[in-house]
């Protein structure tokens, strides 16, 4: 009897023990996978959130000794470039600038600052800066005022170097227009990006009312003709033109972007990502029938969109989206003329190279409401720029080119 009880007493005190051991493995399994999923959440937010990576201080020199000291291991190119945000990357390392005369016009530093609410402390201001042509303006401009380009640049870049590298400035001297760029301050975002992903932003709030405010201020001040005010960013400063135009689009007679997020999605750093992948086709319609519905009398918003069909940051199924939301907001009718010419490119290696690209226009009437520009071989990067400077391709078409000639044939009624 007592070796009876005893087995019983051992396979009963073995059966929890059997069901403790495939529960433990669970749980640490588990416990992995969100371990895991943690460091990918931080790493993503330190990419976008973090701060900028310092500079390390020089060392100062130390005295020589007899003993040799080791001769020091090379660092890997990782770990030599800081990681950058992924709304721009640069197509490689920039080469050594060969300086340029600046334009001969007036480039100028200000910023704008909205006046606070009773009993409110002062927000938050905007730096911009303004470049005035010295040419003298034509008979038309001198009674109207000049038109008046709104840049806005995109992540890990100021004003200043989005200016130079995509040579609008001297565009804009030949052809009369004054020009401005807003600067995302390093308070707001420490890569400077413009919060396109942001909701309260998509609807009108955030930097959208500083932005504004800024062209109000240099239309107050300068002879601006304020009915050919046009907005144009690339990558995150897309994103936020267009949610500018969206939100004020009576203040603009025409739209550009380059490499620019589809609207109305992102809305946290997760989303925001996976828009820049993938687009969001389920919310491409919907976003643009809530800017309609806020809205009725939404007037016509002729845009012009480029993209490099070999961005792998913001990926071209986002330009793909845009051109629904550019239909869907214009109301461009189901027989719309659609036409499509293809240009070929230079020889590689040449003196002035170029990428063959696809245009396509979206005709109503008379107006060209869309151009959609395709650009094969082109990354993450300004087409036709001064590739010296970080985000810009030498290869043309000259996207600077291309949207100042779009902008010329429209005007806001």
């Amino acid at each position: 009897m007592q070796r009876d009880e005893l087995a019983v007493r051992s396979t009963t005190t073995r059966a929890p023990l059997a069901m403790v051991k495939p529960a433990t493995k669970w749980l640490r399994g588990l416990l992995r996978a969100g371990k895991a999923q943690q460091r990918t959440a931080t790493k993503l937010a330190k990419v976008l959130f973090g701060p900028v990576p310092a500079k390390p201080r020089a060392r100062k020199a130390v005295a020589k000794t007899a003993k040799a000291s080791p001769k020091p291991r090379a660092r890997p190119a990782s770990d030599a470039v800081p990681a950058l945000a992924p709304f721009a990357t640069p197509l490689s390392p920039p080469r050594v600038r060969k300086r340029t005369a600046p334009p001969p016009g007036k480039w100028l530093a200000a910023h704008y600052a909205p006046l606070p609410e009773l009993g409110q402390l002062p927000g938050r201001r905007l730096p911009y800066f303004l470049y005035l042509p010295e040419k003298a303006p034509s008979a038309a401009m001198r009674s109207r005022g000049r038109p008046l380009l709104v840049m806005l640049h995109g992540c890990e870049q100021s004003a200043t170097q989005f200016a130079e590298g995509t040579r609008m400035n001297r565009l804009a001297e030949r052809k009369g227009y004054a020009v401005l760029y807003p600067q995302q301050s390093l308070r707001s975002h420490a890569r400077r990006c413009w919060k396109w992903y942001d909701k309260l932003t998509q609807e009108g709030g955030g930097d959208v009312r500083l932005i504004v405010g800024a062209i109000e201020q240099v239309a107050a001040r300068y002879a601006i003709d304020r009915t050919r005010i046009y907005i144009c960013g690339i990558s995150a400063g897309a994103g936020m033109a267009h949610i500018v135009a969206l939100n004020h689009p009576h203040l603009f007679a025409a739209l550009g972007l380059h490499s620019g997020p589809v609207f109305g999605a992102g809305h946290n750093l997760i989303g925001a990502l996976g828009v820049m992948q993938h687009g969001a086709a389920a919310r491409a319609d919907a976003a643009i029938d809530e800017v309609l519905a806020r809205q009725p009398a939404f007037p016509r918003l002729p845009t012009i969109l480029l993209q490099g069909l070999a961005d792998k940051v913001v990926r071209p199924i986002n330009q793909t989206q845009l051109v629904r939301q550019s239909v869907r907001v214009n109301r461009m009718p189901a027989d719309t003329l659609v036409t499509a010419q293809r240009l070929p490119g230079g020889a590689a290696g040449g003196r002035n190279p170029a990428h063959a690209y696809a245009l396509h226009d979206y005709q109503v009437g008379q107006e060209v409401l869309l151009r959609v520009a395709q650009v094969e071989h082109l990354e993450h990067a300004w087409s036709g720029g001064d590739a010296s400077l970080p985000f810009n391709d030498k290869a043309k078409p000259d996207a600077s080119k291309m949207l100042l000639d779009f902008f010329a044939s429209h005007r806001r009624r």
